[in-house]
Formats: C-alpha cells, structure tokens, sequence
C-alpha cells in the first residue's frame, strides 16, 4: 500500500464518520464500537 493510497483511506473513513455525526445520524461509530467488543469477549472465550 503506498503513502498516496493510505492517505486517501484514511481521509475517506474519517470523512464518512464525520458526514454520519453531521448529517446522517446513524450512529456507526457506536454500533462499530459495540461489535468490536462483542467480538473481543468472543475472541476472549475462544482463548
């Protein structure tokens, strides 16, 4: 992955939480949050 590409992805999912706090309202940030703990307590039983 080159500089030029990782910059771009970083810009554009900033960009899309920032668009979904502003305008959208659709909570991804905290849905994301809560699937991602979800997954480490699976992650963490498995182990």
């Amino acid at each position: 992955m080159t500089t030029r590409l990782a910059i771009f992805l970083m810009a554009a999912i900033i960009g899309f939480f920032v668009l979904d706090h502003y305008v959208l309202h659709l909570d991804a940030l905290v849905f994301l949050s809560r699937k991602g703990i979800d997954l480490i307590q699976t992650i963490a039983f498995w182990r």
